[in-house]
């Protein structure tokens, strides 16, 4: 299979439950977890004579995500009946919007391998959830709680090109919606869910063939995994001269593999036609411009401040940002300490990685960020080496709340080395140890500056205050 030969043609429809107190046409609750079928009423289980009332709250938050995108919010939509017939749907229909959404265009601008991309968006239309369906032993049942939550479905263009492009691009999404506060963007309960659209062409053609979609991934790394496996599938039916039928599959994340629910379906099978229980959705400039005025801070303009007032790469800023939880976080730790691009390294890579087993973020972690802050700062002030900063930092994973300071003072081990008149002897060991090294610090080479200064601090066992480390090398050499 020559995959060189071919290219990638990818579309995503994201589906984000909104946050809203209430369901999207009822008072009954939004909330996930509760006892199934205790948060409906006869609207969410679409008793005979029950009529929809829309949820301003879910209008307002669907319109701050179109200008956030930078769409063109409608002041005139309409609400559709999609027909489908599943247990789970109550109605044996789905209102959304399929003629006149509430949001077209658009774009999101993100990072894909650190350079700048840009991803044009089709639409956005808001929609209510179906119920669950759960599996047991001898039996399923059907939890309505989820029937009539609110969500917006963003419908991209089929503008990527490959899997780790909508990787990006899903995130990029997930991180607007973070900032907007308007979904809780939970994954593993299924806030967020895409299902991605798959097609490939040969290298040079213009015109789309046919797509395969895959239905209801919650998961980035499976979301990778999935594409690339229907990349690969669609290329080998091509290369074996057969042709690529259009079907509809879910991911088996153990197999590894897509596995086949419906073959092709269009617009048609769904019977649309207009809600005639539901006005058409009719806003002002005015209350448009208003919610244009309350934007918060979005995930691309904190990426450039970070970068422009913090002097952090861009790579760095990307990576604290597309949280907006842990951008929180970073900014706080700098109320503890300033030098922004060491207390970003300390949270990206050092916590990070002490956090990776446990699969909790730092903001999550019980480790106070001021914390962090005051870790980084005792390095600066040459309290304690970085060395014993990293031990520091294994005991503050490990205790939480546990200042470092604290930490430091109840063990004798992190105590940095203060004696200087000690310190100058070892020095001198040094340096009259390692004479032809001492002559090619004096010719000039760094290397092996950094080779005296590495033995002062395996002597030291690391609790020699580096700056004086250096400053005392320096005066015992003569430079």
């Amino acid at each position: 299979m020559k995959r060189k030969d071919w290219e990638a043609v990818i579309g995503l429809e994201i589906h984000a439950e909104l946050n809203t107190r209430s369901k999207l046409f009822s008072a009954d609750r939004n909330h996930f977890g509760d006892e199934p079928n205790t948060n409906i009423s006869e609207v969410s289980v679409a008793l005979p004579g029950t009529l929809p009332v829309l949820n301003r709250e879910a209008v307002r938050k669907a319109v701050q995500f179109g200008l956030a995108i930078q769409g063109d919010v409608q002041l005139w939509s309409r609400f559709d009946r999609k027909s489908y017939f599943y247990p789970d749907s109550p109605r044996n229909y789905q209102i959304t919007q399929l003629e006149f959404p509430i949001v077209k265009g658009g774009r999101l601008i993100t990072f894909v391998d650190g350079d700048e991309k840009i991803f044009d968006i089709n639409r956005v239309q808001l929609e209510d959830d179906a119920g669950m369906l759960k599996h047991f032993a001898r039996f399923a049942g059907v939890d309505f709680n989820r029937a009539g939550v609110p969500m917006i479905e963003i419908v991209s263009e089929p503008c990527m090109r490959s899997a780790h492009e909508a990787v990006a691009y899903a995130r990029g999404i997930r991180a607007i919606l973070d900032y907007l506060d308007a979904s809780d963007c939970n994954m593993e309960e299924g806030s967020i869910r895409f299902d991605v659209n798959v097609s490939v062409r040969k290298i040079g053609e213009t015109d789309l063939r046919t797509r395969s979609e895959i239905k209801n991934m919650n998961s980035f790394a499976q979301l990778e995994v999935a594409i690339d496996h229907e990349i690969n599938r669609h290329i080998g039916i091509y290369e074996s001269e057969r042709s690529v039928d259009q079907e509809t599959f879910r991911w088996d994340p153990e197999a590894g593999t897509t596995v086949l629910m419906r073959t092709k379906e269009d617009a048609e099978d769904y019977r649309y036609f207009p809600d005639p229980d539901l006005l058409p959705l009719v806003l002002t400039q005015k209350e448009v411009d208003a919610e244009k005025e309350h934007l918060p801070e979005l995930p691309l303009d904190r990426e450039r401040r970070f970068c422009q007032e913090y002097g952090l790469a861009e790579q760095m800023s990307y990576c604290l940002i597309s949280d907006k939880k842990l951008a929180d976080y970073f900014e706080k730790a700098l109320e503890k300490c300033k030098t922004a691009k060491n207390v970003a390294n300390w949270i990206v890579v050092e916590f990070a990685g002490r956090l990776k087993d446990k699969g909790t973020p730092i903001w999550k972690s019980g480790i106070d960020p001021h914390d962090v802050g005051e870790l980084v700062f005792m390095i600066e002030q040459d309290k304690i080496t970085g060395k014993i900063a990293k031990s520091v930092a294994d005991d503050m994973v490990a205790q939480p709340g546990v200042s470092p300071q604290m930490i430091v003072e109840a063990n004798p081990a992190y105590q940095t080395f203060s004696d200087v008149e000690e310190l100058k002897k070892i020095v001198h060991d040094v340096v009259e140890q390692n004479e032809e090294t001492v002559q090619a610090v004096r010719a000039g080479k760094d290397r092996s500056f950094a080779f005296l200064v590495g033995q002062v601090m395996r002597v030291t066992k690391g609790s020699a205050p580096p700056k004086l480390v250096n400053k005392l090398l320096r005066e015992e050499i003569g430079q």
